[in-house]
Formats: C-alpha cells, sequence, structure tokens
C-alpha cells in the first residue's frame, strides 16, 4: 500500500497545469471524467471546453449580509418569506443564510433584485 501522505504532499506541490495534465491521464487510464478539473482547466491550458452540464433547475437564495441597512433588508426577507418580525430579524443578523431554497431560477433571480434593492448582498446557488 502507498504511502498516502507523501501521495498527499507530493499532489500539493502541482501547479494547476500539472494537475488539470493528470486529471486527463487518470481519465484516460480509468475510463471516467473529471467535469469539473476540466472546466476549470481545459480552456485556460487550450485544451477543449467541458461538456455542458445539466442544467440546474432549483435554486438556493443566500443572504450574505445586510449592507448596513439591516431595517430594509429586514422588511424585504418579512415580505419574501412572511416570516415574523423577530425571526426575520434572526435570519439577517445570522447572515449568510438561506432565505429560500429550492427555487426556480426566474424566482431566484427576483428575490435576488428585491434584497439588494434593500441594500443586502446576496447570493444564488
Amino acid at each position: 500500500m502507498a504511502d498516502l501522505n507523501a501521495l498527499v504532499d507530493q499532489l500539493s506541490e502541482l501547479t494547476v497545469l500539472e494537475a488539470a495534465e493528470l486529471s486527463k491521464l487518470l481519465e484516460e487510464k480509468w475510463g471516467v471524467s473529471a467535469a469539473a478539473a476540466v472546466a476549470v482547466a481545459g480552456p485556460a491550458a487550450g485544451g477543449p471546453a467541458a461538456p455542458a452540464a445539466e442544467e440546474q433547475t432549483e435554486f438556493d437564495v443566500i443572504l450574505t449580509g445586510d449592507g448596513g441597512k439591516k431595517i430594509n433588508v429586514i422588511k424585504e426577507v418579512r415580505a419574501i418569506t412572511s416570516l415574523g418580525l423577530t425571526e426575520a430579524k434572526t435570519l439577517v443578523e445570522s447572515a449568510p443564510k438561506a432565505v429560500k431554497e429550492g427555487v426556480s431560477k426566474d424566482e431566484a433571480a427576483k428575490i435576488k433584485a428585491q434584497l439588494e434593492a434593500a441594500g443586502a448582498t446576496v447570493e444564488v446557488k
């Protein structure tokens, strides 16, 4: 059995281009695909672009900060989620926190726009 700690040390010393090449070699040897590694290294290394990933249909809207306008953000969170004042205040103060989960792309964009208009910083995942 190989010394795993030594292997981790060796892999940690690789450059990004070397890691991309290693990924390609392992894909060929094992007959698998590391789409994320190819997507990152493919265009930068001049290789082919990664195949299109399956399109995401559900998104989470994450409040990452109140932007110094906590009261406005709390009002928007209440309007979006139908939470009470205390619950909305707790959600805003505990950022980063999910405001809505599993929503459509359009609804996520609408919620993000509402929160950003109130001064919040928002991330959609």
